[in-house]
């Protein structure tokens, strides 16, 4: 990505944006793309690439902003629920930490997950898997 991060442009007030919340931790605005509308993006407002780069302090805090706007989109919009997801690297159009906050509804058009799912080759490839994710955790 070229030039200035454009959520910390959002989060200095530099750039437009339709703000839903401001925090000591955070800044919450509406995604320009939506699925749907009030999909909303929750980011730090110190720059931190990905979840495994923000600062443990952080985390708590994040996730419970991130709690308070899913109820929030449900409420003030009449959702029946709400997707709440990430992206690190992979997929992440902006390279600074976001969370994606989704109004949700039955027969809304979102399927799940939006990629195809794989099956483990068995249980002892699977036992493999977490034994390996395992050992990565210490």
């Amino acid at each position: 990505m070229a030039g200035p991060c454009p959520f910390c442009r959002i989060v200095a007030g530099e750039a437009p944006a339709f703000l839903v919340l401001e925090d000591d931790c955070c800044t919450a605005f509406l995604d320009t793309k939506p699925l749907f509308p009030g999909h909303t993006l929750l980011v730090p407002r110190a720059h931190h690439e990905t979840l495994v780069d923000l600062p443990p302090q952080l985390v708590a805090p994040l996730f419970e902003t991130a709690q308070r706007i899913a109820a929030a989109v449900e409420a003030a919009l009449g959702a029946a629920g709400s997707f709440v997801a990430m992206n690190n690297r992979v997929s992440q159009s902006v390279p600074h930490l976001h969370v994606h906050v989704v109004p949700r509804s039955r027969r809304d058009g979102l399927r799940g997950f939006f990629w195809p799912r794989q099956s483990y080759e068995g249980d002892a490839h699977a036992a493999e898997v977490a034994a390996s994710l395992r050992a990565a955790l210490g």
